[in-house]
């Protein structure tokens, strides 16, 4: 038995009340009449009116794209393919400024800076190529409007490219004397674009200058030698430069290396003596012999090239004849490419200090020798001077030959380079401070490798 709902009541009238409601509903329905499916006629004049909306809308907003486009200009277009990225990319803004520019791409990291008061922007560095950008671009038009328009391009894919080297390696260290060595694959004939994509951090304030070797070497040396212990960082932005007529860089080069403490060597052949320096100090003046009248040691400024011990020497003649030898020498500093060193010679000891008696070389006595192997590395200074031999240009490195006003001019852009802890700018030489450095210890002298050179300091 079930028990009696006392809100039955209210529930029936609530059915009621719908039953009521739909009653109605179906009364109006049929005082409407039947609904009429649209004519063939009016279907087509339907599609036609939205195709119309929908063409005056996208005409609308390739007007509005274009008004954003000639009030905030990129460069290269939207669409654009096979862009020279030599070029790079920069924003204009017609009536107002540029205030914020960012780049997507899958490759190099595009920055740039802003210029002629906030109108204008372009990227610091060339692009890469084969490569997609797309360039999102925000400023103030007219009135101080809102623009934001965008570019995507791509750059253009090189038939012929070039391939750089740097002989510095990795975190090694070197002696203030190292000139920065870069070598290329193909001969660079744009020398300027190519000097402009280079850039050094130094620790330390550094004037210095680059210096095109032929078309296909490129040197940097400071103005005077490296402060000691000076952390230097290169950053070739190379991908995407044309060094020569269609022929692309495709890559950027980095290397980070350091410059170690001074040590600098000076060795005089009349008075048949050399000097050390470590840190602007004279710490040893060891007794000499240099080449004899017939083989003498040239003059000029090198740097240390490498070291050995013990290194196999052959040389004097033909096998057999009266000057030949085929030694092996211990503790060996070479610093010309033809053969030039700074190495223990314990057979002309009784020489030493009085009489030139070597086929070129700088004789020490064995434990002097040993000492000045233990303490070099590549790049620290050495200079011969009072030779009758002048010295030869890349018989070695051979960048401090130069004066610093010969040295400049070996530059494409004929600037010379301020670099420091914020990176590195191209000046005129004539903005630069005074020198003051003297030699032996600070800079190499003028004419250092002329035949019969004066002592230096």
């Amino acid at each position: 038995m079930r028990g009696k709902d006392r809100r039955s009541g209210g529930w029936g009238r609530h059915f009621a009340a719908i039953a009521a409601a739909a009653a109605i509903g179906l009364l109006a329905t049929a005082c409407g009449g039947h609904a009429q499916s649209p004519s063939p006629g009016q279907t087509k004049a339907q599609a036609s009116a939205s195709a119309e909306a929908a063409e005056a809308r996208a005409e609308a907003a390739k007007a509005r794209a274009a008004m954003l486009a000639a009030e905030l200009k990129i460069t290269p277009a939207n669409g654009s393919h096979d862009v020279d990225p030599s070029g790079g990319i920069s924003v204009t803004a017609a009536k107002g400024k540029v205030t914020n520019v960012t780049v997507r791409t899958s490759g190099d990291p595009v920055s740039g800076y802003l210029s002629d008061g906030d109108k204008t922007w372009h990227s610091t560095w060339t692009l890469d190529t084969s490569q997609t950008y797309t360039v999102t671009a925000t400023g103030t038009g007219t009135g101080g409007s809102k623009i934001t328009t965008t570019s995507t391009f791509r750059t253009l894919s090189p038939s012929q490219t070039f391939s750089t080297e740097i002989y510095e390696g990795s975190d090694q260290t070197y002696g203030v004397g190292m000139p920065i060595m870069l070598i290329f694959s193909q001969p660079i004939t744009n020398r300027a674009a190519v000097e402009r994509s280079l850039e050094l951090t130094t620790s330390k304030p550094v004037i210095g200058a680059w210096y095109w070797d032929g078309d296909e070497h490129l040197d940097f040396r400071p103005r005077d030698y490296w402060p000691a212990y000076t952390t230097v960082s290169f950053d070739g932005h190379l991908n995407g430069i044309e060094g020569a007529d269609g022929v692309y860089g495709t890559a950027d080069l980095t290397q980070t290396f350091e410059i170690g403490r001074a040590l600098i060597a000076v060795a005089s052949t009349t008075t048949h003596y050399t000097q050390i320096y470590l840190n602007g100090k004279r710490i040893y003046d060891w007794p000499i012999s240099t080449g004899r009248a017939s083989l003498p040691t040239p003059d000029g400024t090198y740097v240390s090239v490498q070291k050995n011990n013990p290194v196999r020497m052959i040389g004097g003649g033909k096998p057999g004849s009266a000057g030949y030898y085929n030694e092996l020498v211990n503790y060996a500093v070479r610093f010309t490419f033809s053969g030039d060193y700074y190495h223990s010679a314990p057979w002309s000891v009784i020489d030493q200090g009085t009489t030139n008696v070597s086929h070129g070389c700088v004789n020490l006595p064995p434990p002097d020798a040993e000492t000045y192997y233990n303490m070099s590395i590549p790049g620290d200074p050495i200079t011969v001077t009072n030779s009758t031999a002048a010295g030869k240009w890349d018989d070695g490195w051979t960048e401090w030959f130069l004066p610093w006003s010969a040295y400049l001019r070996g530059s494409a852009l004929n600037e010379a380079v301020q670099a420091g802890p914020q990176g590195s700018t191209f000046v005129s030489p004539s903005s630069l401070p005074a020198d003051t450095a003297t030699a032996p210890v600070q800079t190499s002298a003028a004419g250092n490798y002329d035949a019969g050179a004066a002592a230096l300091g």
